[in-house]
Formats: structure tokens, sequence, C-alpha cells
């Protein structure tokens, strides 16, 4: 049998963060600390968990977070008006509203309400309309994440047919036009696409951010497709069968340690990138 490679997320992951390192270190000498304010509204223990990871992987780089934790009664309209006052604010560089908010407040105003210069997880649709045309300075980090790891194991995406599964405005649309500007011919499918499992044995490469559990299964992969497992569920456990998928795919992410770590380290360098922007490099 043909060994598989494993992409090892926390080794690209870091790689990155090394170099990163460097660079906050460039800045603080000349008086400026990359600074990311976290916003979680209520108390959903996997986005504390989420947020927690985030500090701890400024800390460690020397960046600031603020961690800023609201009532799960905020309004749309008070969480919008610290979104416009973190806009304002010259010492931070990057807002992430930790996803999903309480059923009262409007997403995606207060996505829309984050200053296109501090979006360094590209929520806005003006982010994700750069994106498209390919010139999007912090494009979605999770979707970025996925491209940084066919890059740094050299896997051709120009030519290669990409089917992703999941449509999201953060991850499964946007990876899908980045995927498409590199050359690669791209199918979408979603929970309403009829005969899945045949759409995916054409993918070359694989996509999975669907949002549930060992949903792709092995017997869906073609042979020697490479495979990128987005999700992230209960049981640490992705979206793919990972065992099933393993034995026929020539490539593929683990749950955890593959895209997660990757999409930390995105969010992390956009920061950086925004930082470096304000401080006129």
């Amino acid at each position: 049998m043909t060994e598989k490679l494993i992409l090892d997320g926390a080794r690209v992951a870091g790689e990155i963060k090394e170099r990163l390192k460097e660079r906050v270190e460039a800045l603080a000498a000349k008086g400026t600390i990359p600074c990311l304010a976290t916003i979680l509204v209520g108390d959903d223990p996997a986005s504390e968990t989420y947020v927690r990871m985030k500090g701890n992987a400024c800390k460690q780089l020397g960046m600031d977070s603020r961690r800023i934790h609201l009532d799960a009664g905020t309004s749309t309209e008070e969480l919008i008006q610290l979104i416009r006052q973190l806009n304002d604010d010259p010492l931070v560089h990057g807002i992430l509203l930790q996803h999903p908010v309480p059923h009262q407040i409007d997403e995606r105003a207060a996505f829309e309400s984050i200053g296109i210069d501090k979006d360094v997880d590209g929520v806005t649709t003006l982010g994700f309309a750069q994106n498209a045309f390919g010139y999007a300075a912090y494009p979605s980090c999770t979707p970025a994440a996925i491209i940084a790891i066919l890059d740094y194991y050299q896997i051709p995406m120009e030519g290669k047919h990409a089917v992703v599964v999941g449509r999201s405005p953060i991850l499964g649309k946007p990876v899908s036009l980045m995927l498409l500007n590199r050359n690669a011919t791209v199918t979408i499918c979603h929970s309403k696409t009829t005969n899945l499992p045949e759409l995916l044995r054409e993918g070359d490469i694989v996509v999975a951010a669907v949002g549930r559990p060992k949903f792709i299964q092995g017997d869906w992969i073609r042979e020697g497709a490479v495979v990128l497992d987005a999700g992230y569920n209960e049981g640490n456990v992705g979206d793919v069968d990972y065992d099933a998928c393993l034995t026929r795919a020539s490539a593929i992410t683990p749950v955890p340690a593959g895209v997660g770590p990757v999409t930390i380290a995105m969010l992390l360098k956009h920061t950086i990138d925004a930082a470096e922007k304000a401080a006129g490099r």
C-alpha cells in the first residue's frame, strides 16, 4: 500500500508562528504591540474555549489580547456600539466576534460593523468580495489555513477538481473562491445536493466543511484524493470518517492537529499584518 501523507497542521502552524514571532519583535522594537480584540457574547462553553485558545496563542507570540465578555442579553445596538469603539481604538489592530452569538443579535449587522482594516477573520461582505477577486488582505482564517496547508506540502491546485462540502460565508464559499483563484475547478456541495457520494468521487481535492461528525464516508472518496477536514465536532472528530477515508486518500488532515492550529496561526498573521499596516510598514 502506498504510504499516506498526514497533513500535520500543528507542524505547519508552528513554522508560521516562528516567522510571526520575529515580526512581532520588530514591531515591538518600534513601539507597536499587535493587539487582537476578541468579543464573546454569552456563556457558550465551546466559544469560551476558542476565545481562551486565541488569547493564549497571542500571548505566546508577545501580542496583546483584549478579551471582552458581554452578557447573553446584550442587544445588537450595544454590540455594534462596542465594535465601533474598537474600530476607533488605535491600539487594537484586529477584531474577532466569536460565533455564534445569542439569537436576539443580528449577527450579520454586527459583522458588518467591523472596519475592513480590522476584519482579520474576513467576516464582512466587503472582505468576502475582496477575497472573491483575489486581493483580500485578510481572507477568512479557516479557508486561508486550508490553502496554507496545501502550499506547505506543495500539493498542486491548478487544474485539479476540488469538491467542497459546505457553503457557509466564512468557510465553504470563501475556500471555494480561493481554490478557483488558484485555477482549480470547483464543485460546491451542500445539504440539498443530490448524489453527493458520486460528486465527491470526482474530487482530486475534497474539503469537508459541513459541520456533521464523520459525515463523509470512505467509499465516497476517490483513490488518491487529498482530503482536508475543516470540521471539529464533539469527541474530537471531524466531518470525515478519518479511518475509512485514510485507506483511499493520498493525503489527509487529522482532527485535531489538522486545519485547526493553522486557522489560529492565520488569525495571528492577519492581526500582525494589520499592525504593520497601521504602523506604516
